[in-house]
């Protein structure tokens, strides 16, 4: 009993530092920043000159705010775009497209905090689009393209806030400053249990026998052993459990920038139980689709992968 509660003070404590002096700081600056060029009209002007070159491969207005959200912001805030495009006629067909994109795609909660020890973030984001560009267009022209293609008319514009002055801008700031902190709040509760779970495995000896049995065939594939604990954490308890994790593989020195880097495209996207459920809520539609999104997600993410093994 007495090494559970030290387990559980311990991942309690981590998982603090985590949320409040990792993950909300660049949360508070990468959604203040996004809110702003919202509240100034930068990114409808960035989404109406997109737009046209993205729909070969079935993305709308909407869809292409989606992959600056899961890009800048995290891996939930595209569900409130995907519910939109579903109230607003989009059709399964573009709605399957962009759920492909979003799956496959970096997560900003994991990606920008790693960027701190040493994750390669203009990689990463380079690689993001091009594997969410591909998950996008396997999807509508393959995986998806017996799904309904008609649209009704809809209105690609996203209701936002106006900083035309000061103090509106400083209104835009608080908002975005206090959402993030929901980002960081809820996030905990995940990280304390995900980083008790696995440190109560690493200490029976679970982790290290998964490894003694797999390591000598992930070995002969090229594939570092050291990968068996983050991804199992990342695809039972999602990418804020793996981003702690793997957090504190890096502070110890177990897992090197190289190998951090050369596993990105694996480990940083929202395809993972959490994610996808929190995905799927968007809406039914949203819902129906997600068979041939994630058949498109994994061949994106599989571009990732090679991508970040090659460049590493």
């Amino acid at each position: 009993m007495d090494l559970l509660i030290d387990i559980i003070l311990k991942a309690g404590r981590s998982a603090v530092e985590l949320s409040l002096f990792v993950l909300l700081p660049v949360m508070v600056v990468m959604l203040a920043l996004m809110r702003l060029l919202e509240a100034w009209g930068a990114l409808d002007w960035l989404v109406a000159r997109l737009t046209p070159w993205l729909r070969p491969v079935g993305l709308s207005g909407l869809g292409v705010f989606a992959a600056l959200q899961i890009n800048f912001v995290s891996f939930a805030a595209p569900v409130a775009t995907l519910s939109m495009m579903e109230q607003r006629g989009v059709s399964s067909r573009h709605l399957a497209a962009t759920l492909a994109m979003v799956m496959a795609m970096a997560q900003a909660n994991a990606s920008f905090p790693l960027a701190a020890r040493g994750l390669q973030l203009g990689t990463v984001l380079l690689l993001s689009l091009l594997g969410g560009l591909l998950a996008a267009a396997l999807t509508y022209h393959g995986f998806g393209r017996h799904l309904d293609g008609c649209e009704q008319t809809q209105d690609e514009s996203l209701p936002h806030p106006q900083a035309e002055t000061p103090k509106g801008a400083l209104d835009v700031i608080n908002r975005a400053g206090a959402e993030a902190f929901r980002i960081a709040l809820g996030a905990m509760p995940m990280l304390v249990l995900s980083l008790v779970a696995v440190t109560a495995l690493t200490a029976a000896g679970a982790v290290g026998g998964l490894t003694r049995l797999l390591g000598p065939l992930l070995s002969q594939a090229g594939i570092d052993p050291l990968l068996i604990l983050p991804s199992l954490t990342k695809y039972l308890a999602g990418g804020n459990a793996m981003f702690a994790v793997m957090d504190e593989m890096r502070r110890q020195g177990v897992v090197s920038a190289t190998l951090l880097n050369a596993s990105a495209g694996w480990l940083i996207h929202p395809l993972d139980l959490p994610g996808l459920a929190v995905l799927l809520s968007a809406g039914k539609r949203v819902a129906q689709v997600w068979k041939p999104a994630v058949l498109g997600a994994l061949a994106g993410i599989a571009l990732r992968t090679l991508g970040h093994v090659w460049l590493s």
